[in-house]
């Protein structure tokens, strides 16, 4: 199941929506094949002379394992969604209890990634977000391709500040010589500072 696209705004489009990659089911799986390996391995050599409740104790007491921790860990990946819509990117998961976090693209100050070389060769790593505000820094594990979400999260960020900026009316197919000097024009005024203006800059020219 996908991100609900109810909760969208009208004007904000959906750009990536990923679930954890399945490296993080790792820990359920091998969690649910050492239950049933003890489980078969206390049957198989519990002594006869043992009360039969026993028996009923250690099945009771592995399944209660399988489900607070196995359970529970496929259900936060299957419920868990990273979300980067033209507006802001949202963090969200949970089945009956639900959480959700969400930082606008404005508030994005920089994007890295982390990766072992075992995450790299699986196409997985860690994402680490700084935000302005109260939203500091906030750390994701096990995302898919993270290089990728990296890449799309500064695209994001620059097409939102740009249209942010534009003045309500002008169309958005501007060639990257009038979004220069737009971007001059705004320097003049005072409305960003020379370092804006130049990071900027750089940006329109590198994607040219």
């Amino acid at each position: 199941m996908g991100f609900p696209k109810r909760l969208l705004a009208d004007h904000e489009k959906l750009v990536l929506d990923i679930r954890p990659h399945w490296i993080a089911l790792a820990g359920p799986v091998l969690l649910t094949v050492v239950i049933v390996a003890g489980e078969i391995l206390a049957f198989a050599y519990f002594p006869d002379d043992w009360p039969s409740w026993t028996r009923g104790a250690a099945l009771g007491g592995g399944l209660l394992l399988f489900l607070a921790y196995a359970v529970r860990g496929f259900l936060a990946w299957v419920t868990s969604h990273f979300v980067v819509t033209s507006d802001r990117l949202i963090h969200r998961s949970g089945w009956l209890a639900k959480q959700s976090m969400e930082i606008p693209l404005e508030r994005v100050n920089d994007v890295s990634f982390h990766q072992t070389v075992f995450e790299r060769m699986v196409g997985a790593g860690d994402l680490v977000i700084e935000s302005g505000g109260e939203y500091g820094q906030n750390f994701f594990r096990d995302i898919r391709r993270p290089e990728h979400v990296q890449k799309t999260i500064y695209e994001m960020s620059e097409e939102n500040q740009n249209r942010m900026m534009r003045p309500p009316g002008e169309p958005e197919d501007e060639s990257t010589l009038d979004q220069i000097e737009r971007l001059a024009a705004l320097k003049e005024k005072g409305t960003i500072s020379e370092e804006e203006f130049e990071t900027q800059k750089r940006r329109l020219l590198g994607r040219l």
